[in-house]
């Protein structure tokens, strides 16, 4: 297990370096950052300032190579590195350093500070992120709980009118994008049933109270839950029947009803649990693509999360705030997919962790 993980970590490890790698060259280009920073007015002086913090230009003005620049970037977003007493002191970076003037550090990643509000970029996402994470935990939980339930009663009662109702829905499902479904949603039941349904339109997964303090709000949380799990539950449904349909066609679950053992005992305990392997592919992969897809989700509903923060980004050209949430939805993907490897161990014995 151990040596399963220590692998996979180095595996994502790489592709993670790709990634910051890809992203800087990515943002390369999309105008001057030091006239997006200090808008259309400002001096040279002040320019050739911002443009040094930026690592455009060294400390005399010249001009530096983009692959020292890409240095600068990768030892800023690492929590490996080395800096300067100036350097931290400057940025404000946080964890444990030794050595002289330059010196050797484990710090939380700096991923550089906004264009717009000036802002660490590391504290506008780590405040956005509970939101996202509030939202995707919310939406694979509905699809999970009802999905799971729905492939099996489709695969159970094949070729009845469950089972052409759930496998009808979930293509529906599938086909439907999340950002029409969200305001389809949002229009009927945020609206139009308002009355009823007591939901409002867009809303954030808090409140402020009259003290100024943040309350938690998960009123809010239904819609947008609803709507990003609606693509993922049709995945899991379907995935979960084809499972079932494969799993109790074979020669020990035969051997099970023959042995007397209760229907329900031999679906929900033998037959399920050796057709899980799929599901829990579709589940890992699902809610790493839910922190994806819950930007337009966000954005539609109002919701604060890193969606949100960066659809607002791209809006005012904040490219900083933009890098480094990719950067962490690349990191969730690469968790996810470890935390994936071991859950098939658990599931299925069957699999061998090598």
């Amino acid at each position: 297990m151990i040596k399963l993980i220590t692998k996979k970590l180095l595996y994502g490890l790489l592709v993670l370096a790709g990634v910051i790698v890809l992203v800087f060259f990515l943002f390369q280009g999309f105008g001057d950052p030091s006239r997006i920073v200090m808008g259309q007015t400002g001096d040279s002086t002040t320019q050739a300032n911002i443009r040094q913090e930026l690592y455009l230009i060294d400390k005399k003005g010249e001009p530096i190579p983009k692959f020292k620049q890409l240095l600068f970037y990768i030892n800023d977003v690492s929590p490996i590195c080395f800096h300067s007493k100036e350097d931290i002191q400057k940025k404000n970076l946080k964890g444990i350093f030794i050595g002289g003037n330059k010196k050797f550090g484990l710090k939380i990643p700096y991923l550089r500070r906004s264009y717009q509000s000036k802002r660490d970029v590391w504290n506008i996402l780590m405040q956005a992120l509970p939101g996202t994470m509030m939202l995707a935990v919310a939406a694979m939980l509905i699809a999970i709980v009802i999905g799971i339930p729905l492939g099996v009663l489709a695969a159970v009662k094949r070729n009845t009118w469950m089972d052409t109702s759930a496998v009808f829905a979930s293509i529906v499902g599938i086909s439907a994008p999340s950002f029409f479904m969200g305001i389809i949603i949002m229009y009927i039941f945020g609206f139009v049933l308002s009355d009823w349904t007591g939901l409002h339109i867009a809303g954030s997964w808090f409140t402020i109270d009259d003290a100024g303090n943040k309350r938690l709000s998960l009123q809010n949380l239904i819609l947008p839950a609803v709507t990003l799990g609606i693509r993922p539950l049709a995945i899991i449904t379907q995935l979960t029947r084809s499972a079932m349909l494969d799993v109790l066609n074979q020669d020990y679950i035969r051997t099970a009803y023959a042995k007397g053992l209760n229907k329900r005992v031999v679906v929900w305990k033998h037959a399920l649990r050796n057709a899980l392997n799929p599901v829990i592919t579709a589940i890992t992969g699902w809610f790493a693509e839910l922190l994806a897809g819950a930007f337009f989700v966000e954005y539609i509903f109002g919701w604060q999360g890193i969606g949100k923060v960066t659809v607002d980004a791209l809006e005012k050209l904040d490219y900083p705030v933009v890098m480094g949430s990719v950067l962490i939805s690349a990191t969730f993907f690469i968790l996810i997919n470890i935390l994936a490897d071991v859950l098939y161990g658990v599931i299925d014995p069957r699999v061998r962790m090598k």
